[in-house]
């Protein structure tokens, strides 16, 4: 397993320890004998994941993951606390506050080392996820986009309606769903409309698709403004 860690931690035979273990494990390791100069670190490189002490001089833990909170670059860095406070109070206090994993003093470092692996391969499920989603969305306003752009056409008479039209058997919901997915709507504004869920929205179109021969949505409006299956618009 790989990944940049950030340790912190103002007890030196400590900190070399655990950065020893960790480096033995595979992590890149940075570290900082306080959290001032942990956040000047953070300000140039982000790493995978943070591993800090609560009680250190001038800002405790609590006060640098508070700090990475209210930033939105640090908002979902995954933390780790390593420390002697080990009472149940302070591991509710640590969890409010937002740290993911909290370890008590003394510990097993393959315990840390689980940990770390765990939070850090969860991260970049989550980024992968993320951007995926991204693409999806800038895919979906594309198709709308040029779905829009038909019904100017249509209006303007440039999209051509094939005569006689051609008759495809709709079920009623289908057919409705084909109605607001040519004006325009997304799934989610089309399930508020019919009063349904956004996977039956889902499940709709893709039979549309399957009906029409069509694999995008600007593909069946095309199909349908230009084959008469919509009377609001033919």
């Amino acid at each position: 397993m790989s990944g940049h860690i950030l340790l912190v931690d103002d007890e030196p035979s400590l900190r070399e320890a655990v950065q020893a273990y960790l480096e033995d494990s595979g992590f890149a390791v940075q570290v900082a004998n306080n959290a001032r100069d942990a956040w000047q670190m953070l300000e140039q490189t982000t790493p995978d994941l943070v591993i800090s002490d609560i009680m250190m001089p001038q800002v405790s833990g609590y006060e640098f993951l508070k700090q990475m909170r209210e930033d939105v670059r640090f908002l979902n860095l995954p933390v780790v606390f390593l420390t002697a406070k080990g009472m149940t109070k302070d591991r509710i206090e640590g969890y409010n506050a937002g740290c993911d994993a909290y370890l008590s003093k003394p510990f097993d470092p393959d315990e840390l080392v689980a940990i770390a692996e765990n939070l850090i391969a969860r991260r970049a499920i989550q980024a992968v996820t993320a951007n995926s989603n991204t693409s999806e969305i800038t895919d979906l306003a594309g198709q709308l986009a040029e779905i829009k752009e038909l019904l100017k056409e249509k209006a303007a008479i440039k999209v051509k309606v094939t005569p006689p039209p051609i008759k495809i058997e709709f079920t009623p919901r289908e057919q409705s769903v084909l109605e607001l997915v040519v004006e325009g709507l997304m799934n989610k504004e089309i399930a508020k409309r019919l009063g349904t869920t956004i996977r039956n929205v889902e499940k709709y179109v893709s039979r549309l698709f399957s009906k029409t021969g069509t694999s995008s949505r600007t593909e069946l409006v095309r199909y349908a403004l230009q084959h008469g299956l919509i009377e609001a618009y033919s």
